[in-house]
């Protein structure tokens, strides 16, 4: 399931304008990134846990972009949502490296 995900965010990522709007190409984000974070818990972690693993699959850009779903699509956060603790430190580090 990782690498599906992957490789739609790949493809909206990488793809051009002539051949996807932007705009179709930023709802379709949007719509996962809610997916996502609605997923179950247990579900969720075993996918944040897996993007690392996979992204050396993948070379250049797309390997880097792989890495970064999780941090991207604030997944830790939503894994964190119950844990008030957890989500300020995870907010805070986000904070420090932007």
């Amino acid at each position: 399931m990782a690498r599906i995900i992957a490789n739609f965010i790949l493809f909206l990522n990488l793809t051009g304008d002539e051949a996807l709007a932007p705009d179709m190409a930023v709802q379709m984000m949007e719509d996962l990134a809610n997916d996502l974070q609605a997923l179950d818990k247990g579900f969720l972690r075993e996918l944040v846990d897996a993007f690392p693993v996979i992204a050396p699959e993948y070379s250049g850009e797309a390997q880097q972009l792989v890495f970064n779903i999780s941090r991207g699509f604030h997944l830790e956060e939503a894994l964190a949502s119950d844990d008030p603790v957890k989500l300020a430190e995870l907010e805070a580090r986000r904070e420090a490296e932007d």
